[in-house]
């Protein structure tokens, strides 16, 4: 499916857009805003360029542009849209790339009952 096709692509632009406006008319000063309209155009990029997207790259960019607003209840809204949308992308039928192996379905070995002490030794 092209990211053309795929209406979470479609939602992701309009989320990251609203982000983009509503930080654009904010008036208040933020030491970080750079970082955020830097990231925020960065997944403007990435929704306009047609290459797949991948979850973490979204969620990291998510944790930057929210890292960089911080609390400003005047955005809440806009970023929890850019967030819902970009969950919307971890829950896909496509894996993520994982590192290193992946893990057995019951990762937690059996182990071995802790032996009760020998009742022979002595112990001061």
């Amino acid at each position: 499916m092209t990211s053309d096709a795929d209406p979470r692509v479609a939602r992701l632009r309009a989320a990251v857009s609203r982000v983009r406006r509503e930080l654009a008319a904010l008036r208040t000063e933020l030491a970080d805003r750079g970082i955020a309209e830097d990231e925020l155009a960065t997944l403007a990029a990435m929704t306009a360029a047609g290459l797949p997207l991948e979850p973490h790259r979204l969620r990291r960019s998510l944790l930057l542009v929210a890292g960089a607003i911080g609390s400003v209840s005047a955005l809440a809204a806009a970023l929890t849209g850019l967030r819902d949308a970009i969950d919307a992308f971890s829950h896909s039928d496509t894996p993520e790339p994982t590192s290193g192996p992946v893990p057995d379905a019951d990762p937690v070995p059996d182990a071995d009952p802790i032996p009760d002490p020998d009742p022979d030794s002595e112990s001061d």
